[in-house]
């Protein structure tokens, strides 16, 4: 995925209601940008790091400008915007970078489906050798890192992923195949593993999902001056 446009720099200030920042630009005048994550950028969000943001260039929106990256830890970019985890992963399956998830000869996006009135990520289908078997792939993004490599997903409690748990398991034990999928957006992350210590329920729901045969794969995205892409399969610790 190429940045199209070109990102620009800033410092962060502060963010704040969380679809908001302010950042100084090198010139040292200062502007407010979009924040697309409804997470709680746990260990993203310090004042003082750099961050990287898009410009829409459309006049017309309140906020034209996007937050897309962070620096932590003095040296590992980080993609907060959520919205492009699903493109990312689209975007792997399409180039069969995803070696769990290939064969499959059509993707639907956005699909209606379980009892809790969802919509699954992707749909795929049409695999040969797996007549009447679909498979359903929710994605979650990983942004929080724990140091030494170590990255936890929910950074915030998570009742909707808890529904996607439930959801998956549902299709599972209907004779699907079923995927969650850790799009890790985050240079310094080298192992996923469910943040316990912020959403136990959901820790415990996605232990019993992998029990239960929900398959749970996670991939890192490197991340470039110029682009980002899934490219990295990693342990995830249940």
């Amino acid at each position: 995925m190429i940045f199209e446009p070109p990102l620009h720099s800033a410092i962060l200030i502060r963010r704040y209601k969380r679809f908001l920042a302010d950042v100084r630009l090198p010139d040292g005048s200062e502007i407010t940008l979009h924040c697309p994550n409804t997470g709680s950028m746990r260990n993203c969000a310090e004042p003082g790091s750099r961050v990287w943001y898009s410009d829409s260039g459309n006049a017309a929106r309140k906020y034209p400008c996007t937050w897309e990256l962070v620096e932590v830890e003095g040296r590992y970019r980080v993609g907060i915007n959520t919205g492009r985890a699903n493109a990312l992963v689209r975007e792997a399956l399409g180039r069969g970078a995803i070696s769990e998830l290939q064969g499959y000869r059509c993707c639907r996006a956005e699909v209606p489906y379980g009892s809790e009135n969802s919509r699954i990520d992707f749909l795929l289908s049409d695999k040969p050798g797996a007549a009447g078997e679909d498979c359903y792939v929710e994605v979650k993004s990983v942004t929080l890192g724990l140091g030494n490599g170590l990255g936890a997903f929910p950074d915030a409690v998570s009742s909707r992923g808890q529904k996607h748990l439930r959801e998956l398991i549902e299709m599972r034990e209907a004779g699907q195949r079923a995927v969650l999928f850790f799009c890790v957006q985050h240079e310094g992350i080298a192992r996923v593993r469910p943040a316990e210590e912020i959403d136990p329920d959901y820790a415990s729901l996605l232990r019993e999902a992998y029990e239960r045969g929900v398959e749970v794969l996670a991939y890192r995205a490197a991340i470039g001056d110029t682009g980002i892409e899934l490219d990295t399969a990693l342990p995830v610790e249940l």
